[in-house]
């Protein structure tokens, strides 16, 4: 049985995406699903902050600033 790597949205690149499959932290999870962000939303990161910042993200058509805690805690499919 092969399993499915899951990475957060800080592990990409500028451009990639991928879709939300779930979250690793409950509490961050819960305020980003209250936001929108529920799991099978396509994501897009847009672009790192400078300084190793947070992350610009596009979920869906809305687009979103996370701290890269925050953007962590999203694990995506594939």
């Amino acid at each position: 049985m092969i399993q499915s790597v899951k990475k957060s949205i800080c592990q990409l690149a500028p451009k990639q995406g991928g879709v939300v499959q779930s979250f690793s932290n409950d509490q961050v999870g819960s305020k980003l699903m209250t936001m929108g962000m529920l799991p099978g939303t396509s994501v897009e990161l847009v672009r790192y902050a400078p300084f190793n910042g947070g992350c610009y993200i596009k979920a869906g058509k809305h687009y979103l600033a996370l701290r890269r805690d925050e953007a962590q805690c999203i694990l995506l499919e594939g």
